[in-house]
C-alpha cells in the first residue's frame, strides 16, 4: 500500500513539475517567439517592395517591445537602412504608393547608426557608414496593433 501511495505521489509531482515547466518556460518562451515573428513580418513587407531606382538596402531590423510613448504596450516595428542619391521628398513620393496607413513605409534622414524613431532603447543598424552619411535614409513602418493575449503577455511591452 505504501509502495502504490508513493508511485502516485511521484506522478504528481511529475506532473506538477510538468505544468510549472509549462507555465514558466514554453508560454513565456511562445509568446516572445510570436511578437519576434510579428514584428519580423513588418520588416519583410519592407524588404519585399521593390526599390526606386538609384537605391540599395543597406540593413534591415525588426523589434517587438515598448518602443515609443507612455505606458505599457507591445509595438512592432521594421525598418530599413537605405543609401540612395534621391532625396527624402523623391523617397516619400515614391513609397506612398505602398503605404497603407499613416504607420507605414515613413521615411526618415538616418544621420547615424541610432534609429532615432525609436524612443526607448539604444537600437542600431549594425552595418551603418559614416561615410556619405547624406545618402542614408530609413523606411520604416510600424506593425499591426491588433491586441491578443500575445501581444498583452509579453513583458517586453511594460
Amino acid at each position: 500500500m505504501k509502495n502504490k501511495i508513493k508511485k502516485t505521489f511521484n506522478k504528481l509531482i511529475k506532473i506538477f513539475i510538468g505544468l510549472l515547466v509549462i507555465l514558466f518556460i514554453v508560454i513565456p518562451l511562445y509568446i516572445y517567439v510570436q511578437n519576434d515573428i510579428i514584428a519580423n513580418q513588418t520588416k519583410k513587407e519592407l524588404l519585399k517592395t521593390k526599390l526606386p531606382n538609384n537605391t540599395n538596402i543597406i540593413d534591415s531590423i525588426s523589434i517587438a517591445g515598448k518602443l515609443t510613448g507612455s505606458g505599457n504596450g507591445m509595438q512592432y516595428f521594421g525598418g530599413i537602412l537605405v543609401k540612395t542619391d534621391l532625396s527624402k521628398e523623391d523617397l516619400e513620393e515614391y513609397y506612398k504608393q505602398f503605404r497603407k496607413n499613416e504607420w507605414s513605409f515613413l521615411i526618415s534622414k538616418q544621420s547615424s547608426s541610432k534609429i532615432d524613431v525609436i524612443e526607448h532603447g539604444d537600437y542600431r543598424f549594425k552595418k551603418y557608414k559614416e561615410i556619405d552619411k547624406e545618402k542614408y535614409y530609413i523606411i520604416y513602418s510600424w506593425g499591426p496593433t491588433k491586441n491578443d493575449f500575445v501581444k498583452e503577455l509579453d513583458l517586453r511591452g511594460h
